[in-house]
């Protein structure tokens, strides 16, 4: 066993490979580590980072050990952050040194940043004084130390002023600490004026917050009724605690104006963390978290695994999305491992949502969490009126997507000068291309899914795999020219339809996979807010949290797309998106509609969300849950295991059916293939374990794995516990 003195002979290392449990290294004389130490180990011909984990060292013959090379300068890995990867790795059946590898993602920031260089004055005088060095010198004034470059843009002159003054001895050189990579936020710069629903869920929050101690409550409001000034309350309260605090948001593409809300209520912005960061600032912001420098972090799913210091309270806004699944390596969900985090630490978690998802809900009705509710927008604006449009009486004119009744709606709203929205959850041109003469569908050739066409690039892609060519003139099964025609629509022909219908409208496609990445999306963005576009067309980006203040008109292109598949949350996730879609029109108070066209305009997804009664779909939808034993009452968990032939991956498959054991309360269903049986040249078959809310999954699936065939060849395993997707 570790103990936190001076010296230990050996030392268990968790390394950031598949490994299932920790190494023993041996601790050179002199050498200081305790449980949570950053240290630089050999493995293999390698050098790894790895962490000093807790209990107790293997028995091994202390010559055959291989010492710790490095203790790094760094603040060791706290008890709780441990506990946490613990944890993961037992719930999914992950490697602990997987679970670890996240945590170490910023290998240059386990040493101290490096001091800078800068000046500060000392008491000499200058030969002569010029208007330019009067500037520097006033600048310069209270011993403050500058960087060259910063001193000479503040004081508007050009560097070799100060060359100059330092060559006089005007300045001397100093060392001065790293800059942080955000100011501090104030939690008292701006005092908000809240509604009095939003004055009693602001107060709740903040009392949980000073208590200082675990509990959930899920923030449950309507679009547009200031969820997010009602947790920045709960921040307030943990910056005056002194704790830190993790915001988690669902999308990168959100961060930018979330960073402008928090900076109007705090004075600074928060620390962002998200893959889209350039690797320095990663390693910054992960050793100002470390340190304690950085108070608040706003981020995707990844930062829960930033060392935090203090942690003291954890937002995950918009808990409901489905970008918080990771289902790459280790498969998590960052939601319900944010609310394991704080049980752990011992701090709150707040869960905001318009729409959330079934398994919160059922959680805030059995007591296991509080729950605030906000009724009304914020400002008395009103909801939007919804609709829908009939698509079997209204139908679209031949070749086009939209019904007449959404074109007429569009019309009067431009006449207006305000904004409308279409929303189609479809990337590209079209989702499938075929030819006329002899039926030939482009298909991946290593996925089982067809390529989209995407016009506005001349390529056919795979969303699944990233495979792209150029879209042929001929069929490259019969040679005719001319004759391959793009079937169903994306965005980018919705796009098509409506500049011919509206050539003098100022069109914008909002989607993820089109050129110039976030940056250009973010710009986008701001440009619709600023009112410079008139008609907006986007993906399920344009769902997520935006605020536009002239959009008083969302059209949902195909409202039926979601519930057109097998999923157990076809229901839920459908009226969530479609929910939040309709949310973006009038949140300033405009009089706004909503319009979704449907063939299932009876559907009770259709019924729910345009009666406004949501109260009566999640009752559904909890009963069909609670009826089915699905989550969140019953278990789930998923077995895919892929290889690089059919053969393979069905023989194994069947090896795990056959080694699952006996249990009462857990059953298997499959193996079958997967419905994209092949990604990525894999072929894919799942198993399916469903059981009651109490059967042992983890163990039920270890006592499979353990007796089924064993691993050979290219067969792979994965393990889904709570998987969110079935495809």
């Amino acid at each position: 066993m570790i103990e936190d003195s001076p010296f230990v002979a050996a030392a268990p290392v968790l390394v950031p490979m598949p490994a299932e449990r920790p190494y023993t290294y041996a601790v050179p004389a002199g050498m200081r580590v305790v449980p949570g130490s950053i240290v630089r180990v050999p493995l293999g011909p390698r050098q790894v980072a790895g962490i000093v984990w807790d209990g107790a060292v293997e028995k091994v013959d202390a010559k055959k050990l291989r010492s710790i090379e490095q203790v790094f300068d760094c603040p060791p890995i706290d008890r709780a952050m441990r506990r946490f990867v613990d944890w993961i790795a037992q719930y999914t059946l992950s490697p602990p040194g997987m679970v670890a590898r996240m945590l170490l993602r910023a290998p240059e920031a386990f040493d101290p940043e490096p001091w800078i260089e800068g000046l500060q004055r000392t008491l000499a005088r200058p030969d002569r004084v010029t208007d330019a060095r009067m500037r520097v010198l006033e600048t310069a004034e209270g011993g403050l130390a500058w960087t060259r470059s910063g001193l000479a843009h503040a004081a508007g002159v050009s560097s070799t002023v100060i060359d100059g003054l330092k060559a006089q001895g005007v300045f001397e050189t100093v060392m001065i600490p790293p800059r942080p990579v955000v100011a501090v936020p104030d939690p008292g710069y701006a005092q908000p004026s809240l509604m009095p629903d939003q004055r009693d869920a602001a107060e709740m929050l903040r009392s949980n917050v000073a208590a200082g101690a675990f509990g959930v409550t899920l923030l449950d409001g309507v679009t547009g009724s200031g969820k997010t000034e009602v947790y920045f309350e709960a921040v307030s309260a943990a910056l005056d605690r002194g704790k830190q605090v993790l915001i988690l948001l669902p999308e990168i593409a959100l961060t930018h104006a979330f960073l402008e809300r928090f900076q109007e209520r705090f004075g600074a912005k928060p620390a962002e963390w998200h893959s889209d960061l350039p690797p320095r600032m990663r390693e910054r912001v992960w050793r100002q978290v470390a340190e304690g420098g950085v108070r608040v972090v706003a981020g995707a799913r990844s930062a829960l695994f930033l060392p935090f210091r203090e942690l003291g309270l954890i937002v995950v806004d918009e808990e409901h999305d489905p970008a918080y699944k990771q289902e790459d390596r280790v498969f998590y969900n960052a939601r319900d491992m944010a609310v394991v985090r704080g049980h752990i630490g011992g701090f709150p978690v707040v869960l905001a949502s318009a729409t959330p998802s079934v398994e919160s809900r059922v959680n805030a009705s059995q007591g296991r969490y509080s729950r605030a509710v906000l009724s009304a927008r914020f400002a008395e604006a009103a909801l939007p009126d919804l609709k829908t449009i009939d698509m079997r009486r209204a139908p679209p004119a031949r070749g086009g997507f939209l019904s007449p009744v959404l074109l007429g709606h569009m019309r009067q709203t431009l006449e207006k000068k305000e904004q409308s929205l279409l929303f189609l959850n479809r990337r590209g041109y079209a989702p499938l291309t075929l030819c006329r003469v002899c039926g030939h569908r482009f298909g991946c050739p290593v996925c089982s899914a067809w390529l989209v066409e995407h016009r506005f690039r001349g390529q056919l892609v795979c969303h699944h795999c990233g495979h792209n060519e150029r879209r042929p003139e001929a069929c490259p099964e019969c040679g005719t020219l001319d004759h391959l025609v793009a079937c169903g629509p994306g965005v980018e022909r919705i796009a098509e339809e409506v500049v011919a219908n509206f050539p003098d409208a100022r069109t914008i496609v909002l989607s993820s996979d089109l050129m110039g990445g976030v940056r250009r999306l973010r710009l986008e963005l701001e440009a619709i807010a600023n009112g410079e576009a008139d008609i907006v067309i986007g993906t399920q980006l344009v769902a997520k949290g935006h605020n536009f203040p002239n959009m008083t008109l969302v059209g949902v292109v195909d409202a039926d797309l979601g519930l057109a598949n097998g999923d157990p949350r076809a229901a839920e996730r459908t009226f969530q998106l479609l929910s939040q879609v309709t949310g973006r029109a009038g949140r300033t108070g405009k009089k706004s509609l909503g319009l979704l066209q449907t063939f299932q305009p009876d559907h009770p997804v259709m019924r729910a969300i345009v009666s406004g009664d949501a109260e009566a779909f999640y009752e559904r939808e909890i009963a069909e849950r609670e009826r089915a034993v699905l989550p969140p009452f019953g278990r789930l968990a998923g077995v895919i295991v892929s290889a690089a032939t059919r053969a393979e991956a069905e023989g194994h498959a069947r090896g795990l059916r056959r080694a699952a054991p006996q249990a009462a309360d857990l059953f298997v269903l499959g193996p079958a293939e997967a419905p994209l049986s092949l990604i990525g040249g894999r072929h894919r078959f799942r198993l399916l374990i469903q059981g009651e809310r109490r059967a042992d999954m983890q163990g039920f699936i270890r006592a499979m794995l353990a007796e089924g065939p064993k691993l050979r060849g290219s067969v792979r395993v994965q393990v889904d516990i709570d998987p969110q997707s079935f495809l």
